[in-house]
């Protein structure tokens, strides 16, 4: 495997990435980074990066925001000749951005080899175009490296081969515990605790007024009782200015770096999101983990982990929230492989020593 190229587009790629070009540059890998640009915020952008002591991209496509259709076409367009130029023996794809199939799709009508990390994942909710890139994805690759084991089941059930499919872990863990240190020596910046820690973006919780209105009168229930944190994504914040909601007693902050973030994990009462990774993290934190969603790519966090799913029951949500202050929150098993070296069993696999 002499040369590398791996592909990120979004922050949650650049936190599973991050392990991987650290384990395959210790090996002497030659590698290309390829930034996508789908995530724009340059600022935010290059923090991830130097937190995560990822190297400068060797090419930044610029590609930005717009439609499903428009930047998965746009990623491929601008991807196409980078990827023939290089010449890769591999690219390696993460998570399930457009950025993730894009890119997959032009190394598969090239005839080049394409690894997937944290392939097998499922909600098994086509609604969801993230799940439409995680199966198309997971079809075009040829080496698959899985999060956890109902990843391997789901895509033996769907007729991978099973040589492909190579159970590492999770390298989201890989990144949280090097970083954690770090994250728990951060400043508090005079947030009083208890908290709950918020983060929403999925479009069938921020883009309709009725389900956003219900959420945000909810969250200053909660206030009464706790503090209640809230780093609003961009795409949240547009919503929320355009439906003319109102956030009382909420302390509202810009998106955060990562260690920042994961320090906000760590020291929060409960986080209530609609995040994939972080119902991850918040099980190996265990933090408890309140999920604004019907379903689940990553049920484990449910089964052996922090995570609850409330869907859009605003009383279940504050029932849980009872539960969680009368010390009924649940309590996470040892996750099998999360253990800071997921990378390394991935490098194992492409440069055996």
């Amino acid at each position: 495997m002499n040369h590398v190229l791996h592909v990120v587009g979004a922050r949650p790629n650049f936190v599973k990435a991050a392990p991987v070009l650290r384990a395959l540059a210790q090996r002497g890998a030659r590698q290309t980074l390829v930034h996508t640009g789908q995530h724009y915020d340059r600022n935010m952008s290059d923090v991830f990066f130097a937190q995560l002591a990822i190297p400068d991209p060797d090419v930044n496509l610029d590609v930005g925001s717009g439609s499903h259709a428009w930047q998965t076409a746009e990623i491929m367009r601008r991807f196409e000749p980078v990827v023939v130029g290089r010449k890769p023996d591999l690219v390696l794809v993460y998570g399930d951005v457009n950025s993730t199939v894009a890119a997959a799709l032009v190394c598969s009508k090239l005839g080049i080899r394409v690894g997937h990390v944290e392939a097998g994942l499922r909600s098994f909710d086509r609604t969801m175009p993230e799940e439409i890139n995680r199966v198309v994805t997971d079809q075009l690759s040829e080496l698959l490296f899985t999060p956890s084991e109902d990843g391997d089941a789901n895509l033996l059930r769907e007729g991978v081969p099973k040589e492909r499919i190579h159970f590492v872990g999770n390298v989201m863990i890989d990144s949280l515990i090097r970083l954690l240190p770090a994250a728990k020596s951060c400043a508090r910046n005079g947030i009083p605790e208890p908290f709950a820690l918020v983060t929403l973006h999925r479009p069938s919780n921020v883009d309709n007024i009725d389900n956003l209105r219900d959420i945000l009168e909810t969250l200053t229930r909660m206030s009464e009782k706790l503090n209640v944190i809230f780093t609003v994504h961009p795409r949240t914040r547009q919503r929320i200015s355009e439906f003319n909601l109102t956030c009382r007693n909420l302390r509202l902050l810009e998106p955060v770096p990562y260690i920042e973030f994961l320090a906000l994990q760590s020291r929060a009462a409960v986080v209530i999101t609609d995040s994939g990774g972080i119902q991850e993290e918040t099980t190996y934190l265990g933090v408890p983990c309140l999920t604004l969603r019907t379903n689940t790519e990553r049920p484990i966090t449910v089964t052996a982990g922090t995570n609850i799913l409330v869907g859009d029951d605003r009383e279940r949500l504050v029932a849980e929230l009872v539960n969680i202050f009368t010390g009924k929150s649940k309590r996470a098993q040892t996750l099998p492989l999360w253990d800071g070296r997921s990378a390394e069993r991935i490098a194992d696999i492409l440069l055996p020593m």
